[in-house]
Order: C-alpha cells, then structure tokens, then sequence
C-alpha cells in the first residue's frame, strides 16, 4: 500500500482557542507527570472573520520523540500565556498571525442515545508565526487521496435553504498509521459534478484518485418571521455552523487500484475490520463510564438517604491521560 496524501494547510489570524498546560495522570504511563498541551485553536483564514477553523490537539509535549525541542509546543505556549492577542479579545490588528500544516481525522464517540457519530476535524500538526499571510484563497486547503464508493446528487429546496444543486462524494481517506477514515467531501462545480456522477462509482466499482479543495466553515444567520393578526410581528434570528471539506480539483488519473504497490481490497478489507474493533473499544470505554458514573450516582443517593452504598469503589475511575 502506497503512502497516502491527507494534507491540509491552514493561515489566518489566531480567533480565539481553548487551549491549556495539563499533566499526565495515568500513574502507569511512562510520561506520568509530564507536561503536555491540548485543546481547540480557532484560526480565521478570511478579513472578515467569516470563515473560522479549528485544529484540535489532543497531546503535544515540550519535546519530539526524538528529544529534541518541539516548535509547535513552544508557539502553542505563547499563545497561552498571551491571552489577548486574539481576534476575539484584542481585535483582528492584534491578533496573532499562524500557519498551520495539519490533518484531517475523525472524532469517533457515542451518542446521547447510543448511536456512532464520527465527525470530522483537523487533528494537530506543525503550528508557526507568520508576519505576513500567503492570499487568501491559499489561506483553507486540502488534499486527499480518497477510495470513492458513492456519488450522491442533492437537489435544490428552498425549503431546506437548499440553493442549488451539488454533490456529495463519499468513500474512505487514510491518517498517517494508514487507518481508514469513512468520509463524504461535498461538489459543487457544474463540471465537476457531472465528473462525479458519470463516475458510477459503488462497493463494487470504487475509484481510488487525487482530490484537493478548500475547508469552509461558516456561521448562516437566517430571520424568521411571523406576522400578527395586528400590532407587532414576531421576529427571531437562529445560527446554524456550516462545515464543509469543497472538492475544487481531482487528478486527471485516478490511481490503479487494486494494485498491490497502490491499494488493494485485501487492505481495505482488514482497514474496515480493525475500525470495527476500534468501534468496540470506543463502546466499551463509554459503557464503563455510563456504569461508573451510575455507581457514583447511585452511592451519593444512598449516602444522602443515611444507608451504604451496595458497591463502594475506593476510587473513582479515571479517564485522564
């Protein structure tokens, strides 16, 4: 299986983050007690703050696993400790300017009421200052090697605050472990969409190619109204985020899939059967929580009601690193 493109490429103004210093908690990990940063970096990659993205990082140390100094921990750091120079709290002529070269990943959990979600995110990366940013519409880019198994065409509907018609392709993109990722990136040139759908592509005719596109995501403000019988009509506002990954280009040949030096079945077969297994330990980790939060319930009731608990665990379970 060939090395698989999944690059995307971020600049603009820092808007605001959520990041923080923490500690590893885990008593048995090799790193327990070591410093590490994690949380959302909110990057404005237009002049008007209209399109927001954010990088999520999870685990960035001080130092590579080779040692040496880590440069993206060291601008992340900065960022922390001068809180006001973002856009949302000093202004855009203020706000620190950064790059971003990053990843696309999923965030795989279970849902409120037990159905898998996987959304998509840009997962860390290499993060620098820049005095000067690159044009704008270089500012959101991607590109992806993508198995295409399903095109589907969504028609205009005013009444869905559907437009025009456009394109969603879905099939698979790959991380750096080479683990398979099921995504769905949307079309909406004319041209391009006709390339799609003539692709006929299914389960049993995927296309393996090159894609590459812009990151968009936006806040729509939408007015309702609701006229009276007489005096004032009602009026409310609603914010819907919209996020989508635009497909703006695809090689002119797709890969040969198949090929044992590009990608084969075989692979894709047991990439699905290990995010199966993925799934499962996703699903066990939530079900321990949901039991461990319940006994914890269940233990302050009894406690509040003067009787001991059934079970008293002697520690409460933790699920930090």
């Amino acid at each position: 299986m060939r090395k698989c493109v999944n690059a995307e490429h971020l600049e603009g103004y820092v808007y605001q983050h959520s990041l923080t210093v923490k500690q590893v908690k885990n008593e048995q990990s090799k790193n327990f007690g070591q410093d590490f940063i994690s949380g959302d970096l909110e990057i404005a990659v237009d002049e008007e703050a209209l399109n927001v993205i954010t990088v999520h990082f999870t685990y960035v140390t001080a130092t590579t696993s080779q040692g040496k100094k880590n440069a993206t921990y060291t601008v992340l750091e900065k960022l922390i400790a001068e809180p006001d120079k973002t856009w949302v709290a000093g202004g855009k002529d203020v706000a620190f300017k950064v790059k971003v070269d990053t990843a696309l990943a999923l965030n795989d959990f279970i849902a409120s009421d037990g159905s898998q979600v996987s959304a998509k995110r840009n997962e860390g990366g290499f993060v620098s200052f820049v005095t000067e940013l690159c044009p704008e519409n270089e500012r959101n880019t991607f590109q992806m090697d993508m198995l295409i198994n399903k095109v589907r065409l969504i028609e205009a509907n005013s009444e869905k605050h559907i437009e025009e018609d456009y394109c969603t392709i879905s099939g698979i993109v790959f991380n750096f472990r080479n683990e398979i990722l099921p995504v769905e990136f949307v079309i909406r040139n004319k041209g391009g969409m006709e390339y799609f759908m003539d692709m006929d592509a299914s389960d049993a005719n995927p296309t393996f190619t090159k894609l590459w596109g812009r990151i968009n995501c936006k806040t729509i403000k939408r007015e309702y109204r609701e006229d009276s019988a007489w005096g004032e009509a009602q009026v409310r506002t609603a914010e819907t985020k919209s996020r989508e990954w635009l497909v703006t280009g695809t090689a002119k040949v797709p890969y040969e899939y198949g090929d044992e030096k590009v990608l084969t079945a075989e692979e894709v077969t047991k990439g699905s059967q290990d995010r199966e297994i993925h799934w499962a330990e996703i699903k066990k980790r939530n079900d321990e929580y949901k039991a461990s939060q319940a006994l914890a319930k269940s233990g302050a009731m009894n406690f509040a009601d003067n009787k001991p608990a059934a079970v008293a665990p002697a520690k409460t379970a933790s699920f930090t690193f």
